[in-house]
């Protein structure tokens, strides 16, 4: 290790990440929880002080997911970073796995499901059009093996 480079600390419980995320977010500044509950409001989540002083008591150990979201809007990071390790490791678990069988083809599409008004999120658009632009480009090179001029050459 370098003498100026910083060790990442080892941040296992929830009570650890946010008084990090605290201590990184608000160098030098006392945030009290109703200041954070204000912040978290005004970027359009939900927090009560008491619930976040019980975080920082380290009296609440695992949230729900609408909580871990709510944090992340305070702190302005990626909520997932409040999952517990085991539950990102699952997660990027089934990612792989995904993109294994559809590398495969035993998944052959993606259907958005519980999408708001908003539409997708941009970077599961992105994903979702990166798998396309893959299976075309795939198709391509198939076809172009097989002898098969393409769909504009077939008529």
């Amino acid at each position: 290790m370098d003498i100026g480079e910083e060790r990442a600390p080892e941040l296992r419980s929830l009570q650890q990440k946010v008084e990090y995320m605290l201590e990184k977010t608000f160098p030098g500044q006392r945030v009290s929880g109703r200041i954070f509950a204000e912040l978290v409001k005004e970027r359009g989540g939900s927090l009560s002080h008491s619930y976040f002083s019980n975080i920082l008591a380290g009296k609440v150990t695992q949230p729900s997911e609408e909580i871990l979201k709510a944090l992340g809007l305070g702190f302005g990071v990626d909520w997932r970073f409040f999952k517990e390790e085991s539950e990102v490791v699952g997660d990027v678990v089934a990612g792989l796995q995904f993109l294994a069988k559809r590398r495969t083809g035993e998944i052959a599409g993606v259907a958005g499901r519980g999408v708001d008004d908003d539409g997708l999120p941009a970077e599961l658009l992105e994903f979702a059009l990166s798998l396309l632009a893959d299976t075309k480009a795939r198709q391509r090179t198939e076809d172009a093996q097989d002898g098969d001029p393409g769909p504009a050459q077939r008529y």
